[in-house]
């Protein structure tokens, strides 16, 4: 006979198991993660899921941990401790990279190679070859508006089309997870517009983007965001929420009210360690 007791617990189990799920299906889950330079903590219990086709933003000020972020989570570097899920398997795992895009802060481009050879190269690091090789440059290329400056050598580019060919360089082998790093740093409004257009198409094939940003006003164009300071997560949540509970019109205020409650929380905490200590 089933009570209401057991029935409780069944739908707790129920819940638990979903949840389990979810986790192991997202594209991105940290639980716990700490990473350790010195006696710097450049990340401090980050914990956080990602959702497919979802464009998740890393926003704070420089020195907040972002890169830090970023380069766990593409197995660039190791955790101090905690677990990095990147596609279902635990982080480093170099059987993840053909899977994965990114768009590095500084340019990573060759100068004296053109456009076209750029793109070709990083392409075939990722396994791209023949026709379909040909195929992805030319369209990639459209895409980002730089056909007619395919032969161009890179260092006749303006920063802004530089840009450009950095991001296609990301895109070409097709990735399903896709991690920006500062992508709008140094560009004009018009590219920049541009580029979150294109980013939404992409959400819109299912694929999930990773963007880190300084520019707060470029945070309402992500689905949710992790708000980050000296490496510490001061909250996760859609753009509307983290400015209504905190009561703020603008993100950059927001950012001031979580960063000033995470410090009176430290400052309440320390507050109690003498007296347990006592």
């Amino acid at each position: 006979m089933t009570t209401p007791e057991t029935q409780s617990i069944q739908a707790a189990s129920a819940n638990t198991a979903a949840a389990a799920r979810d986790t192991a299906n997202a594209p991105i889950s940290l639980r716990h993660v700490v990473k350790v330079f010195g006696r710097a903590r450049a990340l401090d219990d980050v914990s956080f899921d990602v959702a497919t086709g979802e464009t998740f933003g890393l926003i704070g000020p420089n020195g907040s941990g972002k890169t830090t972020l970023i380069r766990t989570l593409l197995g660039l570097t190791k955790p101090t401790s905690g677990q990095v899920r990147v596609l279902g398997r635990a982080m480093p795992d170099h059987r993840v990279a053909r899977s994965i895009g990114y768009m590095t802060q500084s340019s990573a481009l060759y100068n004296e190679l053109s456009v076209r050879e750029n793109v070709r190269f990083f392409a075939s690091l990722y396994g791209l070859s023949g026709q379909r090789l040909h195929n992805r440059i030319d369209e990639t290329l459209a895409l980002v508006d730089l056909t007619e400056r395919a032969h161009s050598p890179v260092q006749t580019l303006s920063g802004g089309m530089r840009q450009r060919v950095s991001l296609a360089c990301a895109l070409t082998h097709q990735p399903r997870l896709v991690f920006l790093d500062e992508p709008t740093v140094g560009i004009d409004p018009e590219l920049r517009l541009f580029f979150w257009d294109y980013f939404a198409k992409l959400n819109a094939q299912g694929v999930t983007i990773i963007v880190s940003t300084h520019h707060l006003d470029e945070a309402k164009r992500c689905h949710r965001l992790a708000l980050l300071r000296f490496g510490k997560l001061l909250a996760v949540d859609t753009p509307d929420d983290l400015l209504r509970r905190s009561g703020a019109e603008d993100f950059d205020h927001a950012f001031l009210y979580y960063a000033s409650r995470d410090e009176q929380e430290l400052q309440a905490l320390q507050a109690q360690q003498p007296a347990q200590s006592a």
